[in-house]
């Protein structure tokens, strides 16, 4: 008879009651595959999300938020208290026209005309405001709910929650093109969770389906032959694991290796869009933001839980110079495919039970920027802002043709209906069926949540 240590000894007995609660909540019977699909606890208004990430901090006032006071006081001071990053100058307008839309009237600028079609289908939060006007720590904030710690991504969370309704695919993907965004995986990444949880990023440049999943089919192996393989693998790696503790890590490589087994056939169906008719694709245009939002779409439809589409990742949002330009251009690139999504999405009956959440991690000043350090930093451009911005909700149980909250006159802080980050993703959570104070994981001696020890659902963005 093998004698247990110590450490086993208490795992299975004492220590091991408090995880007896969990896997009861998370359905004791999917611990073999962690990404089984699971019932929420609450009632669930949407089965899945689609964040497409404006990275970088698209400016709010020229956007979702107009503010005509800044009209009257061009090239003046503004009468508010501004704490930013670099130093700014005279109130700067919009030299964005913005227009009523719809039967809601909600006012769009025109650089999402198309989009802008859509404001009866839209829950505008003009009233977000996050930690730290700075990139790293915002982008961190808005993915994992915490600006300084690594920690596990709102999409690991919701997948490690719910698991995922297609076992060929990851129940988590993110689709970046043109780089990795600042901190890189870490936006995607799983932390103390579990391997499975963890992002996968799927570089949407490629065209080619062989480049685009990369090494996902074996030349010289058929399938039956690489079946034999990771058979014999897992009978290795189960006679290194018995009598052992538990290894997460070795956990998630087996995962890992059968999932890649299992997405052979089906992931070259789900990313290879010249399956779409002619029409479809036109509707979401020939460029690379179109092919991952379309390559997104059918992800979704195919069962993934969560699709995570950068837009910007490379050439960011992140306008200290030249507003008009950047902002137009960068609004051009993406206004057509997030329009064609939403419009694909209920011609397919998905709109009602998919979350669209569009945004970035924070917003920029109402005011100018001043040229530093001898450049044009700062010609006609705008700093962070981290005290008030906008993000957009569409479908999945949000509020349609709404606008929640509001900032000063300037648009510089959000004042009436404040929304945190915490708040954000405690909302999110909550449409899925998910409670955010009780969707926890054990590590390091304390549960974890996504929103910490913050945070609150805003029932009035909710249907």
């Amino acid at each position: 008879m093998k004698t247990m240590t110590r450490r086993e000894l208490l795992r299975r007995s004492g220590l091991g009651l408090g995880s007896l609660g969990l896997a009861a909540m998370l359905h004791a019977s999917s611990a073999a595959n962690p990404l089984a699909p699971r019932q929420p606890p609450l009632a669930p208004r949407a089965r899945r999300v689609i964040h497409i990430f404006l990275n970088g901090g698209p400016s709010q006032v020229d956007t979702f938020d107009p503010k005509p006071m800044l009209a009257r006081y061009a090239g003046r001071e503004i009468p508010v208290h501004l704490r930013t990053e670099r130093k700014t100058g005279a109130a700067f307008p919009s030299p964005f026209a913005f227009r009523r839309h719809g039967a809601s009237g909600i006012e769009i600028s025109e650089i999402f005309p198309r989009l802008a079609g859509h404001a009866d289908d839209l829950c505008v939060v003009r009233s977000m405001h996050t930690n730290i006007p700075n990139h790293e720590p915002s982008l961190m904030m808005m993915n994992c709910g915490s600006e300084l710690l690594v920690r596990p991504s709102v999409g690991s969370w919701v997948t490690y929650g719910l698991g995922t309704e297609n076992q060929n695919l990851p129940g988590f993907i993110a689709l970046c093109a043109g780089g990795l965004p600042t901190r890189g995986t870490f936006n995607w990444r799983n932390a103390f969770l579990p391997g499975a949880f963890q992002g996968t990023h799927v570089d949407t440049r490629e065209t080619d389906i062989d480049r685009l999943i990369a090494n996902i089919r074996g030349p010289h192996v058929s399938r039956e032959q690489q079946r034999r393989q990771l058979d014999l693998l897992g009978r290795l790696n189960a006679d290194y694991a018995r009598g052992r503790e538990e290894d997460a890590m070795l956990d998630a490589r087996i995962q890992s290796f059968e999932l890649a087994y299992r997405m052979q056939m089906e992931a070259a169906d789900a990313f290879d869009i010249s399956r779409e008719p002619l029409v479809v694709r036109e509707a979401y245009g020939g460029t690379l933001h179109g092919r991952q939002m379309l390559i997104a779409r059918r992800l979704l439809e195919k069962g993934v839980r969560f699709v995570q589409v950068w837009h910007g990742a490379g050439q960011p949002w992140d306008s200290h110079s030249e507003i008009e330009a950047n902002h137009s251009r960068l609004a051009r690139e993406c206004d057509q495919p997030i329009a064609a999504l939403l419009s694909d999405l209920k011609q397919r009956g998905m709109f009602d039970d998919t979350v669209v959440l569009i945004g970035g991690e924070f917003g920029r000043t109402p005011t100018v920027e001043l040229a530093a350090f001898g450049s044009n930093l700062g010609a006609n451009g705008r700093d962070h802002n981290s005290y008030g911005f906008t993000v957009v909700l569409a479908g999945g149980g949000f509020r349609r043709g709404y606008v929640h909250g509001a900032t000063d006159d300037f648009g510089f802080r959000a004042e009436q209906q404040r929304v945190h980050v915490h708040d954000l993703h405690a909302t999110l959570l909550y449409a899925l069926g998910l409670d955010h104070e009780k969707l926890t994981y054990r590590h390091a001696g304390r549960d974890f949540r996504l929103t910490d020890v913050h945070g609150a659902v805003v029932k009035e963005l909710l249907a």
